[in-house]
């Protein structure tokens, strides 16, 4: 995901040649030179400016304002990949905030949604045994002997003992079982994605 933000002292119009790149929201009616240039830089990256998206009051949008107290402006910006802009919630700014600069605290609400890999789902399963060896005779017949010879020892199972304990040590032998006889199966090491 790529955020972009900064103090831009860009003016971003309402034109509606600017509709792919900029929303509706935006404080100012034209753009300013810099605000052109924002615009081309975001369509050539194919970024969107997400702080003219979202609809508040004027005292929201802006995030300058001058030292005389008369001229205020929206001049910072957020532009994140038009692929992810529905990540971004919300945009605006926060005027209380004391930050020691004669800009507001301009704040993104960001939700991203992450994909569980598949890899460590099977990791979380626990160990993946390759089977194929079991065609092998040889090596069917010795697990044959080490489950027979284990399960042996579960026969004296009670009807008052507890079922989830005794689930568990079927499981923990034909674990065992398989680790001793069949061979762990080998997984290609991908790197992580994210």
């Amino acid at each position: 995901m790529k955020i972009l933000l900064g103090d831009f002292n860009a003016k971003m119009g309402r034109e509606n040649i600017l509709k792919l790149t900029i929303g509706n929201e935006s404080l100012h009616q034209d753009s300013n030179d810099s605000g052109v240039r924002i615009v081309n830089f975001a369509t050539s990256k194919n970024l969107v400016v997400e702080s003219t998206m979202f609809p508040h009051r004027n005292i929201h949008k802006y995030t300058w304002t001058s030292p005389d107290g008369k001229t205020d402006n929206q001049i910072d910006h957020i532009l994140i990949d038009r692929r992810r802009h529905l990540s971004i919630l919300d945009v605006r700014s926060f005027r209380g905030a004391d930050c020691d600069t004669d800009h507001y605290l301009v704040v993104a609400k960001v939700r991203e949604r992450l994909a569980a890999s598949k890899q460590a789902a099977q990791k979380s399963d626990g160990e993946r045994f390759n089977l194929r060896k079991l065609n092998e005779l040889e090596v069917r017949k010795q697990y044959q002997i080490e489950i027979t010879s284990r399960f042996a020892t579960l026969e004296n199972f009670s009807v008052g003992e507890d079922i989830n304990r005794a689930w568990e040590n079927i499981k923990e032998n034909i674990k065992t079982s398989a680790k001793e006889r069949v061979v762990l199966h080998e997984e290609k090491q991908h790197k992580p994605w994210f």
